[in-house]
């Protein structure tokens, strides 16, 4: 599964089974507010949020961004992890 970063929507897209999975993003300040996530509800409870969120950081530090999650589960699978909660604000 592959992230992809569409600039112009602000928002990083996982396609799986046919459906996308979103992360929304603002600009602020030079860094990436991830504001919201999701999974669409017929793939749910696979654990693909959370493949989706972590592939987002692993793009957005790709890119060379840095990110603040603002969104809950965003900062939650930030919080869990000790390689992102270092770098995810």
């Amino acid at each position: 599964m592959e992230v992809i970063h569409d600039k112009e929507k602000q928002q990083f897209t996982m396609e799986v089974d046919g459906e996308n999975a979103t992360v929304d993003y603002t600009l602020k300040d030079g860094k990436m507010h991830l504001e919201y996530s999701e999974v669409p509800f017929n793939i749910r409870g696979q654990g693909i949020g959370k493949i989706l969120v972590e592939k987002t950081f692993e793009k957005l530090t790709e890119e060379g961004y840095q990110a603040v999650a603002v969104c809950g589960y965003i900062k939650s699978v930030a919080r869990n992890s000790e390689k992102w909660n270092a770098i995810i604000k």
